[in-house]
């Protein structure tokens, strides 16, 4: 399986990065993270694998719901270091390893975990093969990712049209049906994300033996509508896709 870009660890793109996640009227906090905790499966005396895990924070959250032991796993070294430093505990063990590379912890886990890193993944297909093999029969996977609307566009973003009062109305993108790389400036030039149109992430999923329980591309609600007007746009589009399977 080819190997994911470690964008995170460049220096400008780590530090703008951390710098919108420790606001707290981002989209993770006013959107994504919120849906994701209506979708964990019971976590009590059960051992869960967070892929693409950053600075940690939902590793300690998993030891406060009952979890007995986490393995956090991340490309780059920057974001452990930080996982480290503010979300240790002596039952969360941090690995710097590819999520492309995960056959090789060679340990099962009840639950995986994963927000906002799949559509770093090239091959998918390959990668839901991997991701059953670490899954104890019952076992559940949760994650999310940017929806395939937002990874569509190929040369740039899709974007919002406006009516003449200036309103957010529609909105535009392209290449849907195209898989595969793209390129984008997020940051800094030459970020690398991979797009699928839904049916390939589920069927995907489904080939490699899951069952699909939830699909959710989540709205706001009214609180976060209240604390960052201008996220009443995600109507219009979602922005995530969050998806709950199960290996029966």
């Amino acid at each position: 399986m080819s190997k994911q870009q470690n964008i995170f660890d460049n220096d400008i793109f780590f530090n703008e990065y951390k710098n919108l996640r420790d606001r707290d009227d981002n989209l993770n906090v006013l959107l994504e993270q919120p849906a994701m905790a209506k979708l964990i499966p019971d976590l009590s005396g059960k051992s869960v694998l967070d892929l693409g895990c950053g600075y940690g924070h939902n590793c300690t959250d998993f030891v406060k719901r009952g979890a007995k032991r986490v393995v956090g796993i991340d490309i780059s070294q920057k974001m452990l270091d930080v996982a480290r430093s503010e979300s240790a505990d002596e039952k969360i063990e941090y690995v710097n390893m590819s999520m492309t590379d995960i056959e090789a912890l060679g340990e099962k886990f009840d639950v995986i975990y994963s927000s906002l890193a799949f559509h770093y993944v090239e091959n998918f297909a390959e990668f839901a093969e991997s991701m059953l093999t670490l899954l104890n029969n019952g076992g559940w996977l949760l994650f999310s990712q940017e929806h395939p609307i937002i990874t569509a566009t190929l040369n740039g973003k899709g974007h919002f049209n406006r009516d003449e009062n200036g309103e957010r109305v529609s909105y535009t993108f392209s290449n849907y049906n195209q898989p595969g790389k793209r390129e984008i400036r997020w940051f800094v030039d030459g970020v690398v994300k991979f797009h699928r149109p839904m049916g390939e992430i589920i069927t995907s999923l489904a080939k490699a033996g899951f069952v699909i329980d939830t699909l959710c591309e989540p709205t706001p609600e009214k609180w976060a509508v209240e604390k960052l007007p201008a996220i009443a746009k995600e109507y219009l589009k979602p922005n995530f896709l969050i998806v709950k399977a199960k290996r029966t």
